[in-house]
């Protein structure tokens, strides 16, 4: 399958839109090309680096948490509309 550079350039809106207008996202101590997401029944942090963004797969699980929860997160971060053990699990095939 392609790289499609659209899918990237919607990844990053999605980030951004989660993350515009909460002040408490610069205090989460995020390293630099890196990003908070939240996972599970528990909202588990995770910090994932912000190369994801290019991967289809991330892409594909970015657009559901839009779907899903929308933007908004109390801590600053993106929800992730799946169990701990399926990030886990995707997270190190992205690696």
């Amino acid at each position: 399958m392609g790289f499609r550079f659209s899918g990237v350039v919607q990844a990053k809106k999605v980030l951004r839109r989660s993350l515009s207008g909460s002040q408490q996202a610069s205090s989460l101590n995020v390293p630099k090309g890196y990003f908070a997401v939240y996972v599970g029944e528990s909202q588990k942090r995770f910090v994932v680096p912000i190369s994801y963004l290019n991967q289809p797969v991330f892409q594909a699980l970015l657009c559901q948490a839009e779907e899903e929860f929308g933007f908004h997160h109390p801590n600053g971060g993106l929800t992730i509309p799946c169990t701990e053990d399926k990030f886990n699990e995707l997270t190190s095939q992205l690696n």
